[in-house]
């Protein structure tokens, strides 16, 4: 990535002084060469020029994660707790039954509180009594998709969150979710800071849409992919059974492609694929309805995969609405271009068979797939170290090919978004080919 001007440093809650109960499990007793110290560290950049264009001996890097040799909380008297917030996710599950199990039987935290539905857990007027996780109560939910704890979106006050927190000894809390879950561990943070206490955040990040800032992969995502490309599969059968066939599967994606691209790849049937990053140019000789008909001239059937952001610019017309979290509504780019295909081959008189595909909610509550099982439990099991360790206002994050602390503050507000100069969009478009059919 392109060097930005971040603050690597994570904060802590104090000096570390308890031996960490990893320091004889099993082959590891006595070895302390399973423990990672703070000065192992990841470059944030692997390009070499970009690295030794500045000063060598302050290079931007991440603290390397894992277990810590000291670790800040006496487990015998931590209470943790645990919220997901935010949309559904597949790993949800499996990062909860990871959370429990590491902190359960590795460090001996015996009290874990679940909040339920997301930060509404945490408020009394909502109503909903924080349950408590035990190994018991959250084995086998891996093999479920959703979340055990249930989610919800919108902000809740932060003050009242906090003052639970305070009013049930909880002293480490994990969030899972994406940027405004993010956002909100922050002001979490924040506010356990300003009133002086010790109690540690550390977040897990959660999208399917891979967007999120300083993160190269997000559990979820791979999952997405997975059910994504049967859609695919899907589409371009029904568009090949017909003349003129189209298949047109909608993706998720609000602020990026990497899942419409992702899937492409993966499932090389696709001709088109629109995304957030790149505008859609709809009408006229290089416009895609045109290149559409080119494709049904050449080919007899097409196949379109369109992210859910792409093509906004469509709406600006329209009155702009708000979810319950404060993000902007999308409009509906999937039904749009269902109706302008429709409209502009009827104005031609050329019969198409266009079948629409949104597998969105389909993918969203599956339980996860094989890869990101393990992900999850990997993610899991660093944010119970370094919370252990009493690091907090951080982020667990996978860079580089490795598992790092990245501060909330560096990643909160701001997205990750494909490069449309970059190997992954220009693979897409060999792929697909549809460079040379928008030319015409």
């Amino acid at each position: 990535m392109k060097n930005v001007n971040i603050n690597t440093t994570i904060p802590v809650l104090g000096p570390a002084r308890i031996p960490s109960p990893l320091a004889c499990q099993g082959a590891f007793c006595d070895s302390k060469t399973r423990f990672i110290k703070d000065e192992y560290r990841i470059s944030v950049d692997v390009r070499v020029d970009r690295i030794f264009e500045g000063n060598q001996k302050n290079i931007p890097s991440f603290e390397l994660a894992g277990p810590r040799e000291k670790i800040y909380f006496d487990p015998s008297k931590l209470k943790c707790a645990v919220a997901n917030c935010g949309g559904l996710c597949p790993g949800l599950n499996d990062i909860i039954r990871s959370l429990v199990l590491e902190l359960y039987h590795v460090y001996g935290v015996k009290t874990i509180y679940g909040a339920r539905y997301g930060l509404q857990g945490f408020i009394p007027e909502f109503g909903h009594d924080l349950i408590e996780l035990t190994p018991q109560r959250v084995s086998g939910i891996q093999n479920t998709g959703g979340s055990m704890l249930g989610s919800s979106r919108g902000g809740q006050n932060i003050g009242e969150i906090v003052d639970c927190l305070e009013r049930v000894g909880v002293g480490l809390l994990f969030m899972v979710g994406g940027d405004g879950t993010l956002m909100a561990s922050k002001a979490i943070g924040d506010e356990i800071l300003n009133r002086g206490l010790k109690i540690s955040v550390v977040g897990i990040p959660k999208t399917i849409d891979n967007d999120i800032f300083l993160v190269s992969r997000s559990f979820g995502f791979d999952s997405a992919v997975d059910v994504a490309t049967l859609a695919i599969k899907g589409a371009h059968n029904e568009a090949e059974a017909y003349p003129n066939g189209i298949g047109l599967i909608k993706l998720m994606g609000r602020h990026s492609g990497f899942l419409a691209a992702t899937a492409a790849l993966a499932q090389p049937d696709a001709n088109f694929v629109l995304i957030p990053e790149e505008e859609i140019l709809l009408h006229g000789e290089n416009g895609l309805l045109a290149a559409i008909e080119r494709r049904l001239a050449l080919r007899k059937h097409a196949v379109i995969i369109v992210a859910e952001g792409a093509g906004q610019n469509f709406f600006e017309d329209k009155a702009v609405e708000h979810d319950a979290s404060g993000n902007v509504k999308l409009k509906d780019i999937g039904l749009f271009l269902k109706s302008e295909i429709s409209d502009y081959f009827k104005s031609k008189e050329i019969p198409i068979s266009l079948k629409y595909i949104d597998p969105s909610y389909i993918i969203r509550s599956l339980p996860a797939n094989a890869n990101d099982s393990v992900f999850c439990g990997l993610l899991a099991r660093d944010a119970v170290h370094a919370g252990m360790a009493g690091k907090t206002n951080l982020l667990i994050s996978f860079w580089n090919n490795n598992y790092v602390h990245v501060p909330m503050e560096a990643s909160a507000g701001r997205r990750k978004k494909m490069d449309p100069s970059g190997k992954l969009w220009q693979s897409v478009l060999e792929s697909t080919g549809q460079e040379t059919l928008f030319n015409g």
